[in-house]
């Protein structure tokens, strides 16, 4: 579900959010392996989707500018 202002940012601003992005997914596969307790780990697990979705997101719209 992309915006209107994700759409409009640089390609260098694209880069560098998909850049956090992906060490933030990173960060949180190693708090996952780290953490104990169902809940802890579900936690993670949907923050860890919700930065892939934001992730996903990110990339389809630098890569529908690369086509242009």
């Amino acid at each position: 579900m992309s915006n209107a202002y994700e759409e409009s940012l640089s390609l260098d601003v694209l880069n560098d959010r998909i850049a956090i992005l992906e060490d933030n997914i990173r960060q949180l596969i190693e708090q996952a392996a780290a953490a104990s307790g169902e809940q802890n780990e579900s936690r993670i697990a949907d923050r860890i989707n919700q930065q892939n979705d934001e992730l996903d997101r990110l990339i389809k719209i630098r890569e529908s500018r690369q086509k242009k």
